[in-house]
Protein backbone atom coordinates (compact mmCIF):
# COMPACT_ATOMS: atom_id res chain seq x y z
CA UNK A 1 0.00 0.00 0.00
CA UNK A 2 1.18 3.08 -0.54
CA UNK A 3 2.01 5.83 1.75
CA UNK A 4 -0.51 8.74 2.87
CA UNK A 5 1.10 11.19 4.77
CA UNK A 6 -0.80 14.30 3.26
CA UNK A 7 -4.71 15.44 3.03
CA UNK A 8 -3.93 16.19 -0.81
CA UNK A 9 -2.06 12.64 -0.96
CA UNK A 10 -5.55 11.13 0.47
CA UNK A 11 -7.61 12.99 -1.40
CA UNK A 12 -5.67 12.07 -4.73
CA UNK A 13 -5.65 8.09 -4.21
CA UNK A 14 -9.44 7.89 -3.48
CA UNK A 15 -10.01 9.93 -6.55
CA UNK A 16 -8.03 7.57 -8.46
CA UNK A 17 -9.49 4.52 -6.81
CA UNK A 18 -12.93 5.40 -7.55
CA UNK A 19 -12.04 7.08 -11.25
CA UNK A 20 -10.63 3.61 -12.90
CA UNK A 21 -14.15 1.81 -10.95
CA UNK A 22 -16.49 4.24 -12.45
CA UNK A 23 -15.39 3.45 -16.03
CA UNK A 24 -15.45 -0.25 -16.02
CA UNK A 25 -18.90 0.27 -14.24
CA UNK A 26 -19.60 2.79 -16.96
CA UNK A 27 -17.95 0.02 -20.02
CA UNK A 28 -20.26 -3.20 -18.08
CA UNK A 29 -23.40 -1.07 -18.58
CA UNK A 30 -22.56 -0.49 -22.18
CA UNK A 31 -21.61 -4.32 -22.84
CA UNK A 32 -25.08 -4.95 -20.89
CA UNK A 33 -27.19 -2.28 -23.52
CA UNK A 34 -25.28 -3.47 -26.66
CA UNK A 35 -25.72 -6.95 -25.87
CA UNK A 36 -27.77 -9.18 -28.50
CA UNK A 37 -31.09 -10.39 -26.95
CA UNK A 38 -29.25 -13.82 -26.89
CA UNK A 39 -26.50 -13.00 -25.30
CA UNK A 40 -27.77 -10.12 -23.20
CA UNK A 41 -28.10 -12.83 -20.19
CA UNK A 42 -25.09 -13.90 -20.02
CA UNK A 43 -22.86 -10.35 -20.19
CA UNK A 44 -25.58 -9.07 -17.20
CA UNK A 45 -24.58 -12.50 -15.07
CA UNK A 46 -21.18 -11.43 -15.96
CA UNK A 47 -20.99 -8.13 -15.32
CA UNK A 48 -22.92 -9.09 -11.37
CA UNK A 49 -20.23 -10.50 -10.04
CA UNK A 50 -17.54 -7.47 -11.43
CA UNK A 51 -19.73 -4.77 -9.78
CA UNK A 52 -19.65 -6.99 -7.09
CA UNK A 53 -15.67 -6.73 -6.72
CA UNK A 54 -15.80 -2.79 -6.93
CA UNK A 55 -18.32 -2.54 -4.19
CA UNK A 56 -16.27 -5.00 -2.23
CA UNK A 57 -12.84 -3.48 -3.53
CA UNK A 58 -13.57 0.08 -2.92
CA UNK A 59 -14.87 -0.11 0.62
CA UNK A 60 -11.85 -2.30 1.86
CA UNK A 61 -9.45 0.08 -0.17
CA UNK A 62 -11.03 3.45 1.44
CA UNK A 63 -11.15 2.05 4.52
CA UNK A 64 -7.52 0.88 5.03
CA UNK A 65 -6.38 4.66 2.82
CA UNK A 66 -7.68 6.32 5.83
CA UNK A 67 -6.72 3.89 8.36
CA UNK A 68 -2.79 4.66 6.30
CA UNK A 69 -3.27 8.23 6.49
CA UNK A 70 -4.46 8.90 10.40
CA UNK A 71 -1.25 6.40 10.82
CA UNK A 72 1.13 9.09 9.29
CA UNK A 73 -0.05 12.03 11.25
CA UNK A 74 2.37 11.14 14.12
CA UNK A 75 -0.52 11.18 16.81
CA UNK A 76 -0.47 9.90 20.37
CA UNK A 77 -2.93 6.84 21.10
CA UNK A 78 -4.44 8.54 23.02
CA UNK A 79 -5.66 11.75 20.96
CA UNK A 80 -7.25 9.28 18.57
CA UNK A 81 -11.11 7.68 18.85
CA UNK A 82 -11.53 5.06 20.31
CA UNK A 83 -12.59 3.18 17.53
CA UNK A 84 -9.30 3.64 15.94
CA UNK A 85 -7.18 3.09 19.30
CA UNK A 86 -8.52 -0.56 18.79
CA UNK A 87 -6.59 -0.80 15.58
CA UNK A 88 -3.43 -0.49 17.19
CA UNK A 89 -3.42 -2.40 20.90
CA UNK A 90 -6.94 -4.91 19.45
CA UNK A 91 -4.43 -8.12 20.90
CA UNK A 92 -3.15 -6.69 23.79
CA UNK A 93 -6.71 -6.31 24.44
CA UNK A 94 -7.63 -10.06 23.48
CA UNK A 95 -4.99 -11.00 25.95
CA UNK A 96 -6.65 -9.37 28.45
CA UNK A 97 -9.85 -10.22 27.93
CA UNK A 98 -8.53 -13.99 27.58
CA UNK A 99 -5.59 -14.21 29.99
CA UNK A 100 -6.01 -16.53 33.46
CA UNK A 101 -3.09 -15.47 34.11
CA UNK A 102 -3.17 -12.70 36.92
CA UNK A 103 0.54 -11.78 36.00
CA UNK A 104 -0.71 -11.22 32.56
CA UNK A 105 -3.07 -9.05 32.82
CA UNK A 106 -1.74 -6.60 35.06
CA UNK A 107 1.24 -6.47 32.53
CA UNK A 108 -1.17 -6.35 29.71
CA UNK A 109 -3.25 -3.54 31.46
CA UNK A 110 -0.33 -1.85 32.52
CA UNK A 111 0.86 -2.37 28.84
CA UNK A 112 -2.44 -0.75 27.80
CA UNK A 113 -2.06 2.32 30.04
CA UNK A 114 1.22 3.25 29.32
CA UNK A 115 0.59 3.00 25.26
CA UNK A 116 -2.11 5.77 25.48
CA UNK A 117 0.84 8.11 25.23
CA UNK A 118 3.21 7.37 22.62
CA UNK A 119 2.57 7.46 19.01
CA UNK A 120 -0.36 5.57 17.57
CA UNK A 121 0.53 2.70 15.25
CA UNK A 122 -2.05 1.25 13.95
CA UNK A 123 -2.01 -2.79 12.56
CA UNK A 124 -3.27 -1.82 8.85
CA UNK A 125 -2.88 -4.80 6.63
CA UNK A 126 -5.02 -6.87 8.65
CA UNK A 127 -7.34 -3.55 10.12
CA UNK A 128 -10.33 -4.05 7.12
CA UNK A 129 -12.04 -7.73 6.67
CA UNK A 130 -14.63 -7.86 4.26
CA UNK A 131 -14.88 -11.43 4.70
CA UNK A 132 -14.97 -11.94 1.12
CA UNK A 133 -18.83 -11.06 1.37
CA UNK A 134 -19.49 -7.74 1.85
CA UNK A 135 -23.17 -7.91 3.36
CA UNK A 136 -24.82 -5.00 4.94
CA UNK A 137 -23.86 -6.64 8.49
CA UNK A 138 -20.31 -6.84 7.27
CA UNK A 139 -20.47 -3.15 5.84
CA UNK A 140 -21.29 -1.52 8.73
CA UNK A 141 -19.02 -3.18 10.83
CA UNK A 142 -16.13 -1.81 8.96
CA UNK A 143 -17.63 1.36 8.69
CA UNK A 144 -17.93 2.09 12.43
CA UNK A 145 -14.77 0.97 13.04
CA UNK A 146 -13.59 3.78 11.11
CA UNK A 147 -15.90 6.10 12.93
CA UNK A 148 -18.44 6.73 9.94
CA UNK A 149 -21.96 6.64 10.32
CA UNK A 150 -23.87 4.04 8.72
CA UNK A 151 -27.55 6.02 9.10
CA UNK A 152 -27.85 7.07 5.36
CA UNK A 153 -27.14 3.64 4.50
CA UNK A 154 -29.36 1.63 5.88
CA UNK A 155 -32.15 2.69 3.12
CA UNK A 156 -30.15 0.43 0.91
CA UNK A 157 -29.18 -2.57 3.07
CA UNK A 158 -31.63 -4.43 1.42
CA UNK A 159 -30.49 -3.97 -1.92
CA UNK A 160 -26.45 -4.72 -1.01
CA UNK A 161 -28.00 -8.04 0.59
CA UNK A 162 -30.30 -8.94 -2.04
CA UNK A 163 -30.00 -7.30 -5.30
CA UNK A 164 -25.81 -7.27 -5.12
CA UNK A 165 -24.39 -9.70 -2.87
CA UNK A 166 -27.40 -12.76 -2.90
CA UNK A 167 -26.85 -12.67 -7.00
CA UNK A 168 -23.07 -12.70 -6.77
CA UNK A 169 -23.24 -15.59 -4.30
CA UNK A 170 -25.84 -17.35 -6.88
CA UNK A 171 -24.26 -16.64 -9.76
CA UNK A 172 -20.43 -17.52 -8.06
CA UNK A 173 -22.15 -20.74 -7.05
CA UNK A 174 -23.47 -21.62 -10.70
CA UNK A 175 -26.88 -21.04 -10.27
CA UNK A 176 -29.22 -20.30 -12.94
CA UNK A 177 -30.44 -16.05 -12.66
CA UNK A 178 -32.11 -13.70 -15.16
CA UNK A 179 -31.47 -10.43 -14.40
CA UNK A 180 -32.92 -7.97 -17.05
CA UNK A 181 -30.38 -5.44 -18.26
CA UNK A 182 -32.60 -2.44 -16.85
CA UNK A 183 -32.52 -3.69 -13.72
CA UNK A 184 -28.59 -4.36 -13.91
CA UNK A 185 -28.27 -0.58 -14.82
CA UNK A 186 -30.33 0.81 -11.70
CA UNK A 187 -28.56 -1.82 -9.43
CA UNK A 188 -25.41 -0.25 -10.87
CA UNK A 189 -25.90 3.03 -10.21
CA UNK A 190 -27.47 2.32 -6.99
CA UNK A 191 -23.93 0.71 -6.04
CA UNK A 192 -22.05 3.90 -7.70
CA UNK A 193 -24.23 5.96 -5.59
CA UNK A 194 -23.27 3.92 -2.27
CA UNK A 195 -19.34 4.12 -3.33
CA UNK A 196 -19.72 7.72 -3.82
CA UNK A 197 -20.92 8.35 -0.42
CA UNK A 198 -18.64 6.42 0.97
CA UNK A 199 -15.92 8.39 -0.51
CA UNK A 200 -17.10 11.75 0.58
CA UNK A 201 -18.00 10.72 3.91
CA UNK A 202 -14.08 9.81 4.39
CA UNK A 203 -13.42 13.19 2.46
CA UNK A 204 -15.79 15.09 5.47
CA UNK A 205 -14.00 13.43 8.54
CA UNK A 206 -10.56 13.60 6.97
CA UNK A 207 -11.90 17.65 6.60
CA UNK A 208 -13.07 18.09 10.17
CA UNK A 209 -10.38 15.78 11.65
CA UNK A 210 -12.73 13.88 12.87
CA UNK A 211 -10.34 11.13 13.86
CA UNK A 212 -9.30 13.02 16.66
CA UNK A 213 -10.86 13.15 20.13
CA UNK A 214 -10.89 16.66 20.69
CA UNK A 215 -12.92 16.88 17.09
Amino acid sequence: MSKVRTVNQLQEILDNEFSWRIKEIASLKIVVRTSTNLSKSTAVRAAIPLLYGHWEGFIKNASNYYLEFINGQSLKYKELKSCFIVFGVKQKINNLINSKSSDLSISTLEFLRDELNEKAKLKIDSAIRTEFNLSSKVFENIAKSIGLSTRAYEARYNLIDESLLRRRNLIAHGEYLDVDSNGFRELADEILQLLRSYKTDIENAVSLGDYKVSA
